[in-house]
């Protein structure tokens, strides 16, 4: 399985901005799709994860609101968009696969065997 973000950039605060992950390489029906960040000098951090099959998601600390993860199966893409962005949203965002996890283990970047290369987010005025 590969893993290739893109769709970082420069944004102002309060500006949105839609990350897309796109996987190649077999995925089955039991597969999660999570998104991370690391933010300078921190620790990554769970962002959002959804079901490849079915579409349920989650999300780790504030996210829910101003975040939203989804898929498209058919181009085997999964997306990340972040609205009414803060200085605190810049950080370097990876997507991550794993298989059969249930929703309380998502958040864990140890369960997820599969990684990409990362899409720099950077919020600046």
């Amino acid at each position: 399985v590969q893993l290739q973000a893109s769709g970082g950039g420069l944004v102002q605060p309060g500006g949105s901005l839609k990350l897309s992950c796109t996987v190649s390489g077999h995925t089955g029906s039991d597969y999660v799709m999570g998104w991370f960040r690391q933010a300078p000098g921190k620790e990554r951090e769970f962002v959002a994860a959804i079901r490849w099959s079915g579409g349920g998601s989650t999300y780790g600390g504030s996210k829910k609101g101003r975040f939203t993860i989804s898929k498209n199966n058919a181009k085997n893409t999964v997306y990340l968009q972040m609205n009414s962005l803060e200085s605190e949203d810049t950080a370097v965002y990876y997507c991550a696969a794993a298989q059969r996890l249930i929703i309380s283990t998502m958040s864990n970047e140890r369960n997820y065997r599969f990684w990409g290369q990362g899409t720099l987010v950077t919020v600046s005025s």
